[in-house]
C-alpha cells in the first residue's frame, strides 16, 4: 500500500506559514503575487468575494466535499487555527449553499482569515455586513446536508488550481491566488520589486515622460511584427 493510500481522510496537522510571511503577503495585491509566481496560481474568475472590499492572506486548510454537503467544512472549522484560510473544493456545484451567516459568524469568532469555496453560499447580505472575507463561485438560498464524508487537508483542485494544505492563499477584489508553501518566502522580495517597478511606470505615465513601455519595440520585433532595427 502506498503512503498516500495509507493517509487518513482527516489530517489534523498542517505545516503552517510563518506569521511574518503571511504579514508580508497581505501587503501585496493578488495580481502582484500571481505575476511574480509566473502568472500562475490564480483561481478561475468565477470565484469572487461577496464584496470588493474583502481581502485576506493566510495558510490553506483544504477541504473536499461532495456537492451540496458541508459536513467536512464543519470539521475544518473545528481544527482550524487563527489566521487559517479554509479552501473548499465544492466541485463548482451551485445547486445549494455550503455556508451562510451562522458558519461565517463562527469563522469570524474563531479568527479564521477567510473562506474560499468553489461552490455556492447564502446569506450574502449578512456576510457582507459582518465583513468576513467570503469568496465563492455563486449564491443559492438552498441549504446543504451534513451527511456525506469527505477529506480534510489533502490536495484539492479548486478553480483550476491545485491547492495543498499549508499553501499561501491571498485574495482581494480581483480574486484569489495560491502560492506553494515552499515558494512563498522567496516571492516576497520579488513582489516588492514588482510594486516598485509598477509605481515607477505609473509615475512615468502621469508625468508624460514614459507614455509607452520601454520593452514594446523589442517585443514586437521578437514576435516578427517589426523587422530588425524597425521601430513604431
Amino acid at each position: 500500500m502506498s503512503q498516500a493510500a495509507a493517509l487518513p481522510d482527516v489530517i489534523r496537522n498542517v505545516d503552517r506559514l510563518s506569521n511574518d510571511i503571511v504579514k508580508q503577503a497581505a501587503e501585496f495585491a493578488s495580481s502582484i503575487l500571481a505575476d511574480v509566481a509566473g502568472r500562475r496560481g490564480a483561481l478561475n474568475g468565477r470565484i469572487q468575494p461577496l464584496s470588493p472590499s474583502m481581502r485576506f492572506a493566510g495558510t490553506a486548510i483544504t477541504v473536499e466535499v461532495r456537492p451540496g454537503d458541508n459536513l467536512m467544512i464543519h470539521a475544518a472549522m473545528a481544527i482550524a487555527q487563527p489566521g487559517d484560510v479554509i479552501v473548499v473544493d465544492g466541485k463548482g456545484d451551485l445547486s445549494s449553499a455550503l455556508m451562510g451567516e451562522i458558519m461565517s459568524q463562527q469563522c469570524a469568532a474563531l479568527g479564521i482569515a477567510a473562506v474560499v469555496i468553489d461552490g455556492a453560499v447564502r446569506d450574502s447580505d449578512a456576510i457582507r455586513e459582518l465583513g468576513f472575507p467570503m469568496f465563492a463561485a455563486g449564491l443559492n438560498p438552498n441549504g446543504p446536508t451534513k451527511l456525506v464524508p469527505g477529506r480534510l487537508n489533502h490536495p484539492v483542485s479548486i478553480g483550476g488550481v491545485t491547492v495543498n494544505p499549508g499553501d499561501l492563499v491571498v485574495g482581494d477584489a480581483d480574486g484569489v491566488v495560491v502560492v506553494e508553501r515552499d515558494k512563498a518566502a522567496s516571492l516576497m522580495p520579488l513582489a516588492a520589486e514588482k510594486v516598485a517597478a509598477e509605481t515607477k511606470r505609473i509615475q512615468g505615465i502621469k508625468s508624460r515622460q514614459a507614455l509607452r513601455p520601454a520593452w514594446l519595440d523589442g517585443a514586437l520585433r521578437a514576435a516578427g511584427v517589426l523587422k530588425d532595427g524597425e521601430t513604431l
